[in-house]
């Protein structure tokens, strides 16, 4: 799935889309983690699901201090696209599903990138929109690396 997060016309509907998007990011690792053979793997992505759902907490509580209602969920068509290139992974094995976490994270890293060069930000959301990027490339990179050396062994 490519997003367009972060690339809407004003911030609000951005930050909205960036929640549905988490939102969509725990349902992929739900089904990751439901399907993956490897403790220390599940272990790795509990974590990672953790990340996603502080950021849903923490950009709700923006929204709702500016009086605005936040997503409560996934958006709907999205959360298939995630979640079901994991589904379909489980069928081949550990080294699939993670590949398949891979792509859901190419996403989201793209979205907080974008949404982090956004002139018109948020002030209280700076801060939150950096430590989320940065909590993307750690997993984007994690996955990597574990991908590739699996590859080796």
């Amino acid at each position: 799935m490519v997003t367009l997060v972060g690339m809407q016309a004003n911030f609000e509907d951005a930050i909205k889309d960036l929640i549905e998007l988490d939102y969509d990011a725990v349902e992929a690792y739900d089904a990751a983690i439901n399907r993956l053979k490897n403790q220390e793997y599940k272990e790795k992505l509990n974590i990672f699901k953790a990340d996603h759902e502080w950021h849903i907490q923490e950009f709700t509580n923006v929204l709702k201090k500016r009086n605005i209602q936040p997503p409560s969920g996934p958006s709907i068509g999205k959360q298939w696209l995630a979640k079901g290139k994991v589904v379909l992974a489980d069928l081949i094995g550990d080294n699939v599903i993670l590949r398949a976490m891979i792509s859901n994270e190419i996403d989201t890293n793209a979205a907080y990138e974008r949404m982090s060069l956004r002139e018109d930000m948020w002030p209280e959301t700076k801060d939150l929109i950096k430590r989320g990027l940065e909590d993307e490339k750690r997993h984007k990179k994690w996955l990597e690396n574990t991908i590739l050396e699996e590859s080796t062994v």
